[in-house]
């Protein structure tokens, strides 16, 4: 038997990680590997060739959740013309994310103890928009002076904690957070 193509290889990850992703944020932590295999397609000998533990394939799909948040980040967030408008932009999309894959939310949180990036390139990438954001703010006059990037990610944790568990109105705290990090 031959071995399938490095192509078709890749194919196969990328469609078993947009089938967890999927089932993950409908049913949450009760999916398990075999059902990704079946859902994709796949045997789940294939599933566990690439993610050799259910914990692995979980830390898979929340880094490709947070490189998607990143690129909304870089191209829709960031290029606001102030910072108070781009933190808005960040925040919103957070909250949208959680609300929308409340299960992944879950799974992830379950995984980690967390549902905040674990570092690597995609968690600094985040940090760097994060100090962006901070340091734009207190230059152009949008952000209080005294704002720190350790304030934004309390803010970015906080809506996507009301929004991933349904606590009141996430989108009402994101406006009252950001009349908080406003200046004077």
């Amino acid at each position: 038997m031959s071995r399938p193509s490095r192509a078709d290889a890749e194919r196969n990850r990328l469609k078993v990680l947009e089938v967890a992703q999927e089932l993950f944020a409908e049913r949450g932590d009760e999916v398990q590997m075999a059902e990704v295999a079946r859902a994709a397609g796949v045997g789940v000998g294939t599933v566990y060739r690439h993610f050799p533990t259910r914990q692995v394939l979980v830390e898979a799909v929340a880094e490709q959740r947070f490189a998607g948040i990143l690129a909304f980040a870089e191209e829709q967030c960031l290029p606001q013309p102030d910072a108070r408008r781009a933190l808005g932009c960040l925040l919103t999309r957070g909250g949208e994310v959680h609300e929308e894959g409340r299960g992944l939310s879950g799974v992830i949180d379950a995984t980690f103890g967390s549902t905040a990036p674990r570092g690597g390139a995609v968690g600094d990438a985040l940090i760097a928009v994060g100090e962006e954001l901070a340091r734009r703010g207190r230059t152009d006059g949008s952000l209080r002076p005294d704002v720190t990037v350790a304030d934004l990610y309390m803010a970015v944790g906080a809506v996507a904690m009301l929004s991933r568990h349904a606590v009141g109105d996430w989108r009402r705290f994101r406006d009252l957070t950001l009349d908080g990090l406003a200046a004077g």
